[in-house]
């Protein structure tokens, strides 16, 4: 794998520990700001809706701009969003910086994902793009574990200024590792935009948004639900979001091994599979073993889909991929925002925190009769035509033609 596959790994490490350290911390930032446990979860709504909208924006906005250059760019803005987070003295500056940060989070993977598969054979891109996310995915090994450490024993504030830390490393390792790669040329926006008529495009974002929202409603409350139901000491997040990080690394690469052989296969096992796992959830929640480990099956299933939703995206896109794959960023954190409020809803009505994880389970189910949908569309459009009598041939009509 090239050298400048690190280099968009070492960005994707920041952007996840920010994006997900937050959840190990929304006790502390709610008893900080007095609010609810489900209002600070708007920190993490807020955050998905920012990517969702930002990924499109901030694409458009770069079409004109060398690739290397924009993400460099990208990084700038999550810097100066983690900086305003912070620095935040009230909840809502604190909610502006999230947005913020989360700007730069769809265009970053979206562009970063064309990059990475552009420099690898055609049926090495799976592996290329998963290889990128596992800057994600290791963010949640040792990247969020240690924020969340940090921020219960040095107060989170000081956990948001190394996570800017950790944006400027990153600017740095784009900069020197990645490749001027040029602007594809007679490639304009509606070119782009027409990705977006391709009912497997749209199909593949669907699944993306139920797919992914599955995981977020339960990990969204881990920290309270692991707490008061599983009955782990507060200081016992920590590892289980190393459990949920090494899960979520080892199916990111499963997926993106099996996706460049099989990926529609791949696809209805992880989702199946991910609907049984947080069903079972509420029941798992009440053990400490049996938790943890639902908690390393949920990351592992979840992240599965990762890159062959990513790269089926790319696949029908051909020719346009950039705005479609950056929009496929934002439908994962659509599927974000989606269940982490249907969660904090939940929670709201009295149901209790193992609630979220019902949620999860018709998400997870719905993304998987999308997939069964999308192959079905798929394998008619690819049947041949009935052939009529008296028809002429395409190529006997063209040949008249002439």
């Amino acid at each position: 794998m090239p050298l400048a596959l690190l280099a968009l790994a070492i960005g994707a490490f920041g952007i996840g520990t920010t994006e997900f350290v937050i959840m190990g911390l929304l006790p502390e930032v709610a008893s900080d700001y007095g609010v609810s446990i489900p209002t600070a979860g708007y920190l993490v709504t807020g955050y998905a809706l920012g990517v969702m909208f930002g990924a499109p924006l901030m694409t458009v906005l770069g079409t004109r701009v060398p690739r290397k250059r924009m993400l460099m760019l990208l990084m700038g803005l999550f810097i100066v969003g983690n900086l305003l987070s912070a620095l935040a003295p009230v909840f809502s500056v604190m909610l502006i910086g999230r947005v913020v940060a989360s700007l730069a989070h769809g265009a970053f993977f979206g562009i970063g994902s064309v990059v990475a598969a552009g420099l690898v054979a055609p049926h090495k891109k799976a592996g290329a793009i998963a290889m990128m996310f596992t800057g994600l995915t290791v963010a949640n090994v040792v990247g969020v574990p240690l924020g969340t450490l940090i921020g219960q024993t040095a107060g989170w504030r000081v956990t948001f200024a190394v996570v800017a830390v950790l944006g400027v490393v990153g600017l740095a390792g784009v900069a020197k590792l990645v490749p001027d790669v040029p602007r594809a040329e007679g490639v304009r926006l509606r070119h782009e935009m027409a990705a977006f008529k391709n009912a497997q495009v749209l199909l593949a974002m669907a699944m993306t948004v139920l797919g992914f929202g599955g995981v977020f409603a339960a990990i969204t409350y881990i920290a309270p639900m692991m707490t008061h139901v599983a009955g782990f000491a507060d200081g016992s997040v920590t590892w289980l979001l190393v459990l949920f990080g090494l899960g979520m690394v080892g199916g990111n690469l499963v997926g993106g091994r099996f996706a460049d052989r099989a990926l529609m296969p791949m696809l209805y096992i992880s989702l199946g599979a991910l609907s049984v796992v947080l069903a079972l959830f509420t029941l798992t929640a009440h053990d400490k073993i049996a938790s943890a480990v639902t908690v390393v099956l949920i990351g592992a299933l979840g992240f599965a889909t990762v890159p062959p939703l990513q790269k089926r995206v790319l696949d029908h896109a051909h020719g346009a991929p950039t705005l479609a794959s950056a929009v496929n960023i934002g439908a994962f954190n659509l599927g974000n925002a989606l269940s982490a409020w249907l969660g904090g809803v939940v929670i709201a009505a009295g149901f209790g925190y193992t609630a979220p994880n019902w949620v999860g389970a018709v998400l997870a189910a719905a993304a998987l009769v999308l997939a069964v949908l999308s192959a079905a569309l798929e394998r008619r459009g690819s049947a041949p035509g009935p052939v009529v009598a008296g028809s002429v041939p395409t190529e006997q009509r063209a040949a008249v033609h002439h």
